[in-house]
């Protein structure tokens, strides 16, 4: 049959917006639309376009060997649910359980999932034959389109179930209450998830269940700031005991630890504790704890103290000021604070 005029300018159309899709048919479907190149000027006959359409769409309009179809009615699985927890800097280092209450849909009992009353069974589909769609084709001119959609008659499902089962209505699974325990890893940081595979919604015909992905919020510390695997720590010190050294008593997360601070040390040295930080995620050993030194300036101070530290600056070399303003400098300081 000779192209008409409108066929003839639909496959220019169809040529120059499909040739990429083309090259990726099956040699018999290429040699059916006339090749790259080869014209659509012809009757069509029984070419599926809704095939070339499908792979390129993702199967709206149909698709290779039936996939949409055998989607719709082959097992699915469950969606998954999400939930939230908050922990403790302490659980966060070291792993913890915590228990969640979750609804779920579950596998109904009475019917193990088919939806039929319990010595009955669903019938196969006859408009769709247990594939859960159809197709629907249209002529253009010399054109046949195709394309699937789900059966109406059983709703995708592929089956017809005249006995619904009464504990679910039909639909194979129900609502339940679930007391769920979690598992918190060591490591773990705040912002991450935990997936417990297989705790979410039942699935479908036959498919597993979902997934439960709980997201992790972990508390601040008041002593710690973390880093990935690194805790961090500021440690008061007084003027004294960085001048002349002293034993300390360092908070960890594992408990306190002592450390000799060497005579003279500075205001803002970091001192590092090895194997004292957050263990890794996946277990291969624990980050280190830096602790950083903070002397405390007192914010007042008795006359004797005032004097002795006069006798200090003295010794020192230090030009002193006269008492007046040594008390304006510990009343200017006592403001700021």
């Amino acid at each position: 049959m000779a192209p008409t005029p409108n066929s003839a300018l639909l496959a220019a159309h169809l040529r120059e917006d499909t040739a990429d899709l083309l090259a990726l048919l099956p040699a018999a479907r290429r040699a059916a639309a006339g090749g790259p190149g080869g014209g659509f000027g012809f009757d069509m006959g029984d070419i599926d376009l809704g095939d070339i359409f499908g792979s390129f769409f993702g199967g709206g309009f149909g698709g290779f060997g039936g996939s949409s179809s055998a989607r719709r009615n082959g097992p699915q699985k469950g969606e998954s649910l999400r939930a939230n927890l908050t922990i403790t800097f302490e659980e966060a280092a070291f792993g913890c359980e915590k228990e969640i209450n979750l609804n779920r849909s579950e596998e109904c009992e009475a019917c193990h999932g088919s939806g039929c009353e319990p010595g009955t069974t669903a019938e196969t589909c006859p408009d769709c034959r247990g594939t859960g769609v159809v197709r629907v084709q249209q002529r253009t001119g010399g054109f046949a389109f195709s394309s699937t959609a789900a059966c109406a008659r059983c709703r995708g499902t592929g089956k017809i179930i005249h006995s619904p089962c009464k504990a679910c209505s039909g639909s194979g699974s129900v609502k339940k209450s679930k007391r769920v325990t979690v598992s918190i890893p060591a490591g773990i940081d705040d912002g991450q998830a935990v997936s417990l595979r297989g705790q979410g919604n039942a699935g479908k015909n036959g498919g597993p269940a979902g997934d439960l992905i709980v997201g992790v919020r972990v508390k601040p510390s008041n002593q710690f700031r973390r880093d990935g695997t690194t805790v961090l720590y500021e440690q008061p010190v007084t003027f004294y005991q960085a001048v002349m050294g002293a034993e300390l008593e360092i908070p960890t997360i594992d408990g306190k630890v002592k450390y000799n601070l060497p005579a003279g040390t500075q205001p803002g040295t970091t001192f590092r504790l090895r194997g004292k930080g957050i263990p890794e995620l996946r277990g291969r050993g624990r980050g280190d704890q830096y602790v950083t030194v903070r002397v405390q300036v007192p914010s007042s101070l008795t006359g004797e103290q005032k004097e002795a530290l006069r006798a200090y600056a003295e010794a020192m070399g230090e030009d002193v000021p006269e008492e007046s303003g040594l008390k304006g400098f510990f009343d200017k300081h006592k403001k700021r604070k």
